[in-house]
């Protein structure tokens, strides 16, 4: 079975760091594109950061020089580092297999993403 598990979320202030890990089973993250989405309260979803095969790493904007997609080949985990976080930061966070770059269809999205971990950002 195919499953991705989300951890490592919490409460932090605003300037804080995190770090999400996100653990797979049924298949090899070397071998699937990996990303990082997330969803703020009364929010759309929103593309955060991808991994290639190639170990190539993508950003949004907003969060370039801030966040850090890293990949462990061994544990078979992505992690998504995290620094100044802002209160705008505040959301679920998923891992999921794929690249959501661009426009994506929802419903592959949801096949393929875990339960998600919670971020606030609160002083």
């Amino acid at each position: 079975e195919v499953q991705v598990v989300e951890s490592g979320g919490g409460m932090v202030q605003p300037g804080g760091t995190l770090r999400l890990s996100c653990l797979a089973s049924g298949f090899r993250v070397t071998e699937f594109p990996m990303s990082w989405v997330r969803q703020a309260p009364g929010r759309g979803l929103e593309w955060l950061s991808t991994i290639k095969t190639s170990g190539n790493t993508y950003y949004l904007d907003s969060v370039k020089g801030r966040f850090t997609i890293s990949r462990d080949d061994a544990k078979n985990t992505i992690s998504l580092y995290m620094t100044n976080l802002e209160f705008e930061d505040t959301a679920l966070y998923y891992c999921a297999r794929g690249d959501y770059r661009g426009n994506f269809a929802p419903q592959i999205f949801e096949r393929n993403r875990g339960q998600g971990t919670q971020v606030t950002v609160s002083s």
